[in-house]
């Protein structure tokens, strides 16, 4: 499976700035903007599992109580985390 930011599987798109850190992404001339699209446009980024019962799954809409804890260990205000997961907000 390839659950990537933005997607049904991991909707947080601001986890693309952990990943473009680990893997020194800039170096090979891929950059985010401040809205987490990724430049140039053919690029693609996931996590990648392999597995013989792997599935591809999506998360249900999450509570306020969840939101508050994700923004917490993030270091993200409430309203910036919110703007973020809007779409999946309960």
């Amino acid at each position: 499976i390839r659950p990537a930011p933005g997607y049904p599987a991991q909707p947080d798109h601001t986890e693309k700035q952990s990943l473009f850190a680990l893997l020194a992404a800039e170096e090979v001339g891929i950059q985010l903007s401040e809205h987490y699209a990724m430049s140039p446009a053919s690029s693609v980024s996931g996590f990648y599992f392999a597995h013989p019962e792997a599935q591809y799954f999506a998360i249900g809409k999450i509570a306020t109580d969840q939101l508050q804890s994700l923004a917490e260990r993030k270091t993200f205000d409430l309203d910036t985390m919110r703007r973020w997961l809007q779409p999946i907000l309960g």
